[in-house]
């Protein structure tokens, strides 16, 4: 069995702060969400994930946009980086790298729900015959993906898989689960075009993206839940699982 290899301490290197697991759920209304999921190469994929998760085969990464018009600090986007991976018999993404244009927003989503996200200018544009994102920071360039060919999909057919973000804990170093949930409204499909990738803008050195697979672009309220499970990093979920807040 594949399991991460990456030690935990070094990829806790910027990760975020959480004073406390009580965090309430929080509803934000008419989000528009972008998700693009494509495979990379092999070598050493097991090296971007700490020793508690699986890597999937074929490796694969998955880039998520939200732009939000309404929440409580104020209108917002973000973009991040996951590597598809297992928690467990559970399909997980492990969060890399993220970049949000809201400084309050960057603020609670860090101690609330364990994102690590750095500042960045993200642009989320929707059209007819295309959705693309764009992500800059520091004056560079570090993302640019779109969706082409856009067709209706059905709002039950669309997929979201829950976070996995390494942050610092009242129970130490912790790997949070978020469990988002999204009401779809309406919801496309399209062809995925990458156009540029800074892989070490996004904590992902070396990491190559070869096939773009699948491209969503999704609109309806998303919670952000009140959290109930944290992981410990260094040891298999089936172990390492802890019940914090309200879990049952």
């Amino acid at each position: 069995m594949l399991t991460g290899s990456a030690d935990p301490g070094v990829l806790a290197a910027g990760a975020a702060t959480m004073k406390s697991f009580d965090v309430e759920s929080l509803r934000l209304e008419g989000v528009e969400t972008l998700q693009v999921f494509c495979e990379t190469r092999r070598a050493d994929a097991e090296a971007f994930l700490p020793p508690a998760l699986h890597p999937t085969l074929p490796p694969a990464l998955t880039w998520t946009a939200h732009r939000v018009n309404e929440s409580p600090w104020g209108p917002f986007s973000m973009a991040h980086c996951r590597i598809e991976c297992r928690s467990g018999l559970r399909q997980r993404g492990f969060l890399r790298g993220g970049f949000v244009d809201n400084p309050e927003a960057a603020a609670g989503l860090s101690e609330g729900w364990g994102y690590a996200l750095a500042p960045g200018q993200v642009d989320l544009q929707a059209g007819y015959h295309e959705t693309r994102l764009r992500v800059e920071a520091s004056g560079a360039q570090v993302l640019d993906l779109s969706l082409e060919d856009p067709a209706v999909l059905r709002p039950q057919d669309t997929h979201f898989v829950a976070s996995m973000n390494l942050a610092h804990t009242p129970n130490g170093l912790r790997l949070v689960q978020v469990e988002a949930e999204f009401e779809v409204e309406r919801a496309e499909r399209g062809r995925p075009q990458l156009r540029g990738f800074d892989a070490e803008g996004w904590h992902c050195p070396g990491l190559e993206p070869t096939h773009p697979v699948a491209a969503l672009l999704a609109r309806g309220a998303v919670t952000l839940p009140a959290l109930r499970f944290v992981c410990r990093p260094d040891v298999l979920a089936f172990t390492g699982s802890e019940k914090v807040g309200g879990a049952n």
